[in-house]
């Protein structure tokens, strides 16, 4: 395989040569669709051979822009030749200005710059510890963080080990202590489990990776005045659901709700390149100081150019009203189809799931068979087809992609 590598051009290599190459020298913690793709434009992307598909996952919404936006790449072309990296042992002439913008985008206070979501996760973790410590009095090693039952913030140890998901779990202990896990959209239960030792309460505002399971209409309100009440930090996870997937900038702002703290990453770059960060008030934040935290890549010159010019995006070409008007239009199309194979579709924006019976034997093989059509997207828990197209996605287009959802879900 190696000698195949070397003394063949890429072109040269068909599908299953880069499939192979995966297989045999890639770690197997991945079970994507036998699509190799090379090319993407806006909602579409292309593979080997040249085939075109249109793109419903966007990355699990890390591409709300669109595939290689021209106004997104042009910016990181242009930094690539003046700055890439300095670390934060210097200053560098895009951050301030990226924190600016940020802040006035979300109506935040204070940001931390970080790369994956799972870092912002953990960022926020060691922030709301800090702080129960430093202005709470909770006793030092005690302090509790409250979770949801299905949530999903990332990969790392500290962050599997609060999952219900038990494959997440498998094999990975002992896991940090501290965390209480209750059920989502409950916020009853919420309450209850609050102790003088709770400093935050944990939450996406839709579940993503659980099926996109939405709240009851009220919970967010209801969280948010529990947290008021008990001096508990809200921290909502909005790596998947902000910047403009379900229709307004942040989630929680479907029910006029601000958190302490608010965990964005994926769209912050477009999918140009890893970018992520925690937003808050001063108050949390402001537990750090020069040592107690920190990342070599985080806030780099490159990270902040190309998040300020995906941020200027969304809002100029209105993306984020286009996903409010097309999720209402996609959603109405997916409810119109007789397939006895459909329990359920909900979501809100261009975040939407189509929950089949068991009796369906299913997701992935609908997703396969919409692959073969040109249309790509996701099973997630297994019974849940998920579609998050980019959120510049329009009317005919959409047209086009029922066509083969209906074909596909109704054909048996």
């Amino acid at each position: 395989m190696i000698t195949l590598v070397m003394n063949r051009k890429q072109a040269d290599l068909n599908p299953q040569d880069f499939i192979r190459l995966e297989n045999e020298y890639g770690a197997m913690n991945y079970k994507p669709l036998d699509v190799v793709l090379t090319r993407g434009r806006g909602i579409w992307v292309w593979d080997v051979d040249g085939n075109k598909y249109m793109d419903c996952l966007s990355a699990y919404s890390a591409v709300n822009q669109g595939h290689c936006h021209p106004k997104i790449a042009a910016v990181m072309k242009e930094q690539a030749d003046k700055l890439t990296l300095t670390s934060r042992a210097f200053r560098n002439d895009q951050l301030g200005l990226f924190y600016k913008e940020l802040c006035e985008l979300t109506h935040s206070h204070t940001v931390l710059p970080m790369n994956s979501g799972a870092e912002a996760v953990e960022s926020a973790i060691k922030a709301v510890r800090k702080w129960g410590y430093r202005e709470r009095g909770v006793p030092d090693g005690k302090a509790e963080i409250i979770v949801c039952a299905n949530n999903f913030h990332g990969r790392t140890i500290t962050i599997v080990g609060f999952s219900t998901e038990e494959q997440y779990r498998d094999g990975y202990s002992p896991f940090t202590p501290g965390f209480t896990i209750i059920p989502f959209g409950d916020a009853r239960a919420l309450e209850q489990a609050i102790t003088p030792n709770t400093v935050a309460f944990l939450v996406e505002p839709i579940q993503g990776e659980a099926g996109i399971i939405l709240p009851p209409v009220g919970y967010l309100r209801d969280v948010r005045r529990i947290c008021n009440e008990h001096c508990v930090m809200l921290v909502t996870d909005e790596i998947q659901t902000g910047l403009g997937r379900t229709g307004k900038m942040l989630a929680e702002e479907h029910e006029g709700v601000e958190a302490d703290l608010t965990l964005i990453g994926k769209a912050l770059s477009g999918g140009f390149y890893p970018v992520s960060a925690v937003l808050s008030n001063k108050e949390v934040l402001g537990v750090f100081q020069p040592g107690d935290h920190g990342s070599t890549f985080g806030g780099n010159p490159m990270a902040c150019a190309v998040a300020r010019a995906a941020m200027r995006v969304l809002v100029e070409e209105g993306m984020i009203e286009n996903a409010e008007r097309m999720g209402e239009y996609f959603m109405t199309c997916l409810r119109d189809v007789k397939s006895t194979h459909i329990k359920e579709i909900r979501g809100k924006g261009l975040m939407i799931g189509v929950e089949l019976h068991e009796a369906a034997g299913g997701a992935r093989r609908f997703c396969e068979a919409l692959m073969a059509r040109g249309l790509l997207c996701k099973e997630t828990h297994k019974h849940v087809i998920r579609f998050a197209p980019p959120l510049i996605i329009q009317k005919e287009e959409i047209d086009w992609a029922m066509e083969r959802i209906t074909a596909v879900l109704t054909a048996g």
